[in-house]
C-alpha cells in the first residue's frame, strides 16, 4: 500500500506548527506564505531544526542544500510537497 501524499494545506499546517513550536513566541498568523524564515527570527540554527523537523514529520528525504535558496515560506511549502510525492 502507498502513503498519500500529503495536500498543499496539510504541508502549510505541519510547516506552520513546526515554526512556532521551535519559535515559540511567534503567533501562527505570522507565519506568512510571502515571509523567509529570517524575516520570522529564526537563525541558521532554528532554520535547520525547522527543515529537519518538517521533513522527518513529512517522512521525506530531502538534503537540506535543497532549501539553501528557498526564498519565501510558500517555496518551501512547494519545494515539500514535490519531495512528498516522490
Amino acid at each position: 500500500m502507498t502513503a498519500v501524499a500529503p495536500t498543499r494545506a496539510e504541508v502549510e499546517r505541519i510547516l506552520r506548527e513546526v515554526i512556532t513550536s521551535i519559535l515559540p513566541g511567534l503567533p501562527p498568523e505570522a507565519v506568512t506564505g510571502g515571509r523567509h524564515l529570517r524575516d520570522l527570527g529564526a537563525d541558521s540554527v532554528d532554520r535547520v531544526e525547522i527543515i529537519i523537523a518538517v521533513t522527518v514529520r513529512l517522512g521525506v528525504d530531502v538534503p537540506l542544500s535543497t532549501f539553501s535558496d528557498t526564498p519565501d515560506i510558500d517555496r518551501m511549502v512547494d519545494q515539500l510537497v514535490e519531495a512528498s510525492r516522490r
